[in-house]
């Protein structure tokens, strides 16, 4: 095939191309790390042009779902661990790394269609559905914290049938969706009644909240609040100077 051909009789193939490998990356079927097949291979599958080809991964390279590697090929991007001021840290593995036992309990998770509370708290105008999910993790069997999440489906389709019962939905989130930005709040309040039972702590003790943002090339995947006991947990960062 030319590449004359292949530019007049599917102009829009490279669209076709692109929107295969981005469902593919979005549902999880190509995990962070996945290695794309190679140009040659998608030549083949698709029946176009190299150029063709090269134009659909240059645009999923330019809104951060893949990354190009010179004669290695190209892969699904990892999640940038590290901002400016903290990590977007796994609890699961901060809670191990500290030698302790770790454990989850799903409180609700609720598969539902977007408030306008949802849409304002994701910073969106047209998210359709989103997952609403409650849970705790402890360390030692003692409450470390608890998460109050909403996914937007629209984002993250694959979220609306992860078993959120068994993994965190932190935890999933870094091991299967690409980010390319984050935003953290910090802030303090004291207890309510629903916080202290959920934390095991008295009503009016201090709570370090955080919440945090988690956008894809300007597109909001998730919005998450973290609410940590004060008096059992702190937050640290080192700068150098420049």
């Amino acid at each position: 095939m030319s590449l004359a051909t292949d530019a007049a009789d599917k102009p829009t193939l490279y669209k076709r191309i692109r929107a295969d490998i981005e469902k593919r990356i979005l549902t999880g079927e190509w995990p962070p790390g996945h290695r794309i097949p190679f140009e040659h291979e998608l030549v083949a599958r698709y029946g176009c042009s190299r150029m063709t080809v090269n134009k659909a991964l240059s645009e999923l390279a330019q809104a951060d779902l893949i990354e190009r590697r010179r004669r290695a090929g190209s892969f699904v991007r990892r999640p940038q661990h590290q901002s400016a001021v903290l990590k977007i840290a796994d609890i699961r593995a901060e809670i191990t790394a500290l030698g302790r036992s770790y454990g989850y309990e799903l409180i609700s998770r609720k598969l539902r269609a977007a408030t306008t509370a949802d849409r304002e708290r994701l910073g969106v105008k047209k998210a359709s559905k989103v997952v609403a999910i409650s849970c705790r993790h402890s360390a030692d069997k003692v409450p470390f914290a608890v998460e109050d999440r909403l996914i937007d489906l629209s984002s993250v389709p694959s979220a609306a049938t992860a078993d959120f019962s068994r993994e965190p939905p932190g935890s999933w989130l870094l091991h299967h969706v690409p980010w390319t930005e984050a935003e953290h709040t910090i802030s303090a309040i004291v207890a309510d009644d629903r916080t202290a039972e959920a934390l095991d702590i008295a009503v009016g003790a201090p709570c370090l909240v955080i919440d945090r943002y988690t956008w894809r090339s300007a597109r909001t995947i998730t919005a998450v609040r973290l609410l940590y006991p004060g008096d059992s947990h702190r937050l640290v960062a080192r700068f150098k100077g420049g």
